[in-house]
């Protein structure tokens, strides 16, 4: 390769990962028995190696070993000392914790919170995006039901599919996993919906799986709001009902004030009815629940509205990263890809949200991906890579100069 206009020491790849501490990652192995059974094979290096393989979409153990080994001098400048056989590193995904790779996740998003929700472009500038944390969760098929029980049959052969389900918190103004938490795909979404994970003056948005009576009294008393969707069969009784109409006499919203009665809890709430118009569809209602009765009525169904971006976050996931495949077929093994996949999400936010030019996420993945091991400045570079992709492109369609020897 020529010399770059944005030339740098060290690969893309060792620039990224930059904020990871050697010797804090190592520590935090030690303290989860990571260090027990390996001697060249430490949690920094397994952290870098699987960082690797899922930043590159690899789908194998097989491709990880083979790929590495082409990269083995560039892969040295970045800390990984020896290349790891399928062997060493199957077995280090079946034995190495993976409550190590959740406690690197958690001080590596602890550490960069703050560069994330300096992007107020991205996360919004409205006064009560800082106190919005939007809850959902995602299933992940597995080929295995004997790990992750799934819910439902595989449509072909009858047989249950096995699924993870991950449980997940953001904060608004954030956009990346604060809180996560794994079970299989069978298990209710309202498990974490924990009242005292809540500060008081917060607010919560969160589907109709989440409607539980009592935690919603709890997260009340603790003065925490909370906004979600109606299911169709709950029973209430009404105290308050009010019509708004636009200029042409037509329903624009429906305000309730309602108490639900159950198992000796009675719950007061406030149920917002509203036309949902959508280009090329059909108006439909949509009634929405919450606590707050001070709050504009445009207010709320703006809340509820923002949980399309934990939605897109695990789009995002799903799309950029391998996880149809996993490295290994264990429960922890399972768990360790996932959370270095978030780890790799969230380097690649922090990246995004600091870049002067806007990248979407899709196309910042597939950039850093081509250029991962090439000895460019990260941020110089993706802050202006046209003149190096062009000069890239130019050096991939020419030939070789005669007599030049091939790497």
């Amino acid at each position: 390769m020529g010399k770059s206009t944005h030339f740098f020491g060290q690969p893309v790849y060792g620039q990224l990962i930059k904020s990871l501490d050697h010797d804090k990652i190592v520590e935090i192995s030690r303290k989860h028995g990571g260090e027990r059974y390996v001697k060249s094979f430490d949690g920094y290096t397994h952290l870098l190696t699987m960082l690797y393989a899922v930043i590159m979409r690899f789908d194998s153990l097989r491709e990880i070993e083979t790929t590495m080994i082409t990269e083995v001098r560039k892969l040295h400048h970045v800390g990984i000392e020896r290349i790891p056989k399928r062997s060493t590193l199957s077995d280090a995904n079946a034995r190495r914790s993976e409550k190590f790779f959740e406690e690197v996740y958690h001080n590596l998003y602890e550490a960069n919170k703050e560069k994330l929700t300096s992007d107020s472009q991205r996360n919004g500038t409205e006064e009560w995006i800082k106190r919005l944390r939007i809850i959902d969760s995602t299933t992940i098929s597995l080929f295995s039901n004997a790990i992750f029980k799934g819910v439902g049959r595989h449509p072909k052969t009858g047989r249950k599919k096995g699924g993870i389900k991950v449980h997940s918190v953001i904060h608004a103004n954030e956009g990346v996993h604060c809180d996560v938490k794994f079970t299989s795909a069978a298990t209710n979404d309202s498990f974490m919906l924990a009242p005292n994970h809540f500060r008081h003056d917060e607010i919560v948005a969160l589907d109709r799986a989440y409607i539980n009576y009592a935690k919603f009294e709890a997260l009340t008393e603790r003065n925490v709001v909370y906004v979600t969707k109606m299911k169709k069969n709950l029973v209430y009784d009404t105290l308050v009902d009010c019509m708004y109409q636009n200029n042409n006499g037509e329903m624009e919203y429906r305000e309730q004030v309602v108490v639900f009665r159950k198992d000796g809890i009675n719950h007061i709430a406030r149920i917002i009815t509203y036309v949902d118009v959508k280009k090329g569809k059909q108006p439909k209602l949509i009634s929405l629940l919450t606590n707050d009765f001070d709050m504009e009525l445009e207010t709320i169904v703006a809340i509820y509205r923002r949980r399309w971006q934990i939605e897109s976050l695990f789009k995002q996931i799903k799309q950029n990263f391998p996880l149809r495949y996993f490295y290994g077929e264990s429960a922890n093994a399972i768990k360790i890809q996932i959370w270095v996949t978030l780890i790799a999400n969230l380097l690649l936010s922090v990246l995004q949200s600091s870049l002067t030019r806007r990248w979407s996420f899709s196309g910042l993945a597939t950039m850093v991906r081509i250029v991962l091991m090439y000895y460019l400045n990260l941020e110089n570079f993706f802050n202006n890579p046209e003149a190096d992709l062009k000069r890239m492109l130019v050096e991939a369609t020419n030939p070789p100069p005669e007599g030049e020897e091939i790497d």
